[in-house]
């Protein structure tokens, strides 16, 4: 107890015992009874923590135990000041002024204010909470207080306790706020339930009774949900395990809401076994949960989707879609593992590259739906003649790669190709039509250490190559020959593609000559290919690499251009060449745009001639071939037949074509003097020509006999070494003016009579 305003008067110490004497009344006494009962007071104050304070005003004496000195921090054996203003001082300033009204209604005897609490500062500066209990036990003859004695206890650590468990009590209240969560606590053997305002809001039951029965949470539930809750909450209470469950309540306003629960089970002070537990609104957090999971099944259902589209992209990537057979690609990532597989295991990696033979001929007579059938059927013979192990890959067009691990001594890869051959042969019925194919094969088998599959690949290509160069529908095994002949063609291949650039191909130029007067007719156009290390090189040195990479065309038109500038030059000097022929590959008669090129070359109608090989096969032309056919009639441009009785033309299409001039090959030429089965075949043509108003010339012609027989037979044109051999455009102009080929041909006719009229008749001998 803080210091009281007393009287004046001398304060004596009392120690606890003295104070205890006080409390009941007595004075010191030596009965032992007494001594006793002083000395358990004491121990019993000691023990307690209780500082015993005693201001008995009558005497003006104020006592302060040692107990309640070291509550303050002090010596027990400190003397206490008196000073009631400086003690006051040590009062919190916030409970100061309540001090001075409560001490004052405690002198008063109010019985209020026997009890009250306040801070005071401790010795060592930190604020304490003192517990101050108080009362009168002596009055004047005027019923006045005139002792007051009591005890102050340190309650600091209580206070901070309730301050702990006031502030956690605050927490969990705002937790549960701000969490929106419910309490409830069940009597179990009574079946009440008491509920917080905000399980009440929660079920919508606002103006409830926070103790209710327990079937009142029952009725919330959904008719749906009720049977199941409940039967797991029974069986919960039965088992005293903890209820965990989530189901739907209809609130007091008739809204459907979504509950989670939870409460387990505890036994109170008295023995009772209740249960305690919360309640939540989960309703938003199911329906973003579901949400949740729909969007997550969706993006799931996107996945399998976006992986199968991934499967289906990576498969459609790899294979062919005609055959389902693997595609290049695919090849190309099967070589190195293939080859890794041979060098592991001591085998030979053989590779069969394959090409359909007469393909092309199905796709342009059948048609392109033809052509796929016909390529499903050669995947289906090929995926079913090969082992499992084997890799069969379609890598374009009509061609074909098998991959195959063997024995390096094996002989088995040509029983293979030999098979592979027979079944491609068989006749394949398709709408009707007995459709006929082949198979040309290149193998190339490569083993050991150093075995590289894709110089294999390439080595079995150039086996392809030699296969169809020796008449198709073989195999040929790969050689280091077949090697150097591709390297070679290559090699040829690219200086052609170089001479197209630079402008070597050059026209050469043969005169044609009226086989009656001699005078010249036309000129057939050459092409030359004026090489820079091998000099002037024939067609035949590079036609057929120039056909593989399809530029025959494009040496056609350059040649067709420099004629046409040639002409206009020998016009320009006064030579009169009525006609230039130039060849026409059959390649470029299907070029959609030749009517087109040829308008922009701005031809004088009668001027030009095509010649056309008889092999072109005019029978069975497609129609792009006659639509070019009929643009070059429009155009003015005559049409040859060149090399006439060589190839395939019958009457027929000569009737169709309607050519303006045939060209009788060299070779029925050549044996005219000596055969006269001979003149009658050219005799013939030469009356077919006539009676279907054709002009025919004849190629060969290389001796005075030839021009005397050609002439006798009625031919119209004479084209040969006998005449005049193939020069540039330069040297046109001087040999047409010197007119040597009319000079050598009269002496030459003046020896052959001179020698008939010497020699003596058959008929003489």
């Amino acid at each position: 107890m803080p210091v009281k305003k007393a009287h004046p008067e001398a304060d004596r110490p009392h120690g606890d015992i003295a104070a205890a004497e006080t409390f009941v009344g007595t004075g010191p006494t030596d009965h032992p009874d007494l001594a006793e009962r002083e000395s358990r007071w004491n121990y019993a104050l000691v023990g307690s923590g209780l500082g015993v304070w005693d201001h008995n005003y009558r005497l003006n004496r104020k006592y302060y135990s040692p107990t309640w000195k070291t509550i303050r921090g002090m010596a027990p054996d400190e003397d206490v000041a008196g000073d009631y203003e400086a003690w006051l001082q040590l009062v919190h300033p916030d409970d100061r002024d309540f001090v001075v009204h409560a001490i004052e209604r405690q002198n008063a005897d109010d019985p209020e204010y026997q009890v009250f609490q306040y801070r005071e500062r401790h010795r060592d500066g930190r604020w304490i909470w003192i517990d101050c209990r108080g009362a009168c036990v002596e009055w004047d003859e005027n019923g006045v207080p005139t002792r007051v004695v009591g005890t102050d206890t340190d309650i600091t650590a209580r206070k901070e306790a309730e301050e702990t468990l006031s502030r956690l009590s605050r927490r969990l209240d705002l937790a549960l706020e701000i969490s929106r969560i419910g309490v409830f606590e069940a009597d179990i053997e009574n079946d009440v339930v008491e509920w917080d305002d905000r399980l009440i809001a929660i079920y919508g039951m606002q103006g409830a009774a926070r103790k209710i029965g327990g079937d009142a949470w029952a009725k919330r539930l959904h008719p749906d949900d009720r049977e199941r809750v409940l039967d797991l909450a029974d069986r919960s209470v039965e088992s005293g395990s903890d209820f965990q469950q989530e189901y739907r309540i209809i609130r007091g306003d008739g809204v459907e809401r979504i509950i989670r629960a939870r409460s387990a089970f505890f036994v109170d002070g008295n023995g009772q076994r209740k249960l305690i537990g919360a309640n939540w609104d989960v309703t938003e957090e199911v329906a973003l949960r579901n949400e949740l999971q729909r969007a997550k099944d969706l993006a799931e259902a996107r996945n399998r989707e976006l992986e199968a589209a991934k499967e289906s992209i990576e498969y459609l990537a790899l294979h062919d879609y005609l055959t389902g057979l693997p595609n290049r690609r695919y090849l190309d990532k099967m070589l190195d593992d293939r080859a890794a597989e041979c060098r592991a295991n001591g085998l030979a990696l053989a590779i069969l590259h394959i090409d359909l033979d007469r393909f092309k001929q199905i796709n342009d007579t059948l048609g392109h739906r033809a052509g796929d059938a016909m390529l499903q059927h050669a995947a289906h013979v090929l995926r079913h003649s090969v082992r499992a192990a084997d890799f069969v890959a379609r890598i374009g067009g009509d061609e074909f790669v098998i991959l195959c691990a063997v024995d390096p001594a094996s002989k088995k890869i040509a029983n293979l190709a030999e098979r592979l051959i027979r079944e491609l042969r068989r006749p394949v019925r398709y709408e009707g039509h007995d459709c006929r194919f082949g198979a040309s094969i290149g193998i190339a088998v490569n083993g050991g250490a150093k075995l590289d599959a894709k110089q294999t690949l390439l080595d079995a290509d150039i086996a392809l190559y030699r296969a169809k160069g020796l008449g198709r529908n073989r195999f040929e095994f790969f050689s280091a020959s077949a090697r150097d002949d591709v390297v070679s063609a290559k090699r040829l291949a690219d200086q052609i593609l170089i001479g197209l650039d630079r402008h070597e191909f050059v026209p050469f130029y043969q005169l044609q000559f009226d086989a009656g007067t001699l005078d010249v007719a036309g000129v057939e156009t050459l092409a030359r290919w004026q090489h820079p290390v091998h000099g002037l090189l024939t067609p035949d040195r590079f036609l057929d690499i120039a056909e593989d990479l399809d530029v025959v065309s494009t040496i056609d038109a350059l040649i067709l251009e420099r004629a046409l500038a040639d002409r206009r030059t020998w016009i320009k000097e006064g030579l009169s060449i009525p006609k230039i022929s130039v060849n026409v590959s059959a390649r470029r008669l299907t070029d959609p745009d030749l009517g087109k090129k040829l308008r922009a070359l701005k031809i004088e109608p009668g001027a030009v001639a095509f010649e056309l090989l008889e092999s072109i096969s005019l029978d069975d032309c497609d129609k792009a071939v006659a639509a070019n056919l009929k643009k070059l009639r429009k155009l003015g441009i005559d049409i040859h037949i060149d090399d006439f009785g060589t190839g395939h033309a019958s009457i027929v299409s000569l009737l169709r074509l309607s050519p303006n001039t045939l060209k009788i090959d060299r070779e029925l030429i050549r044996m005219l003097p000596q055969s006269a089965e001979q003149r009658k075949l050219v005799g013939s043509i030469i009356d077919i020509g006539r009676s279907l108003n054709i002009l025919v010339i004849a190629e060969g012609v290389e001796t005075a006999d030839h021009i005397r027989i050609l002439e006798q037979l009625g031919c119209d044109t004479l084209q040969g070494y006998a005449l005049a051999r193939p020069m540039p455009a330069t040297q046109i102009a001087s040999f047409i003016r010197a007119g040597t080929w009319r000079h050598g041909l009269t002496a030459a006719r003046a020896l052959q009579t001179h020698l008939r009229r010497a020699l003596p008749s058959r008929t003489a001998k």
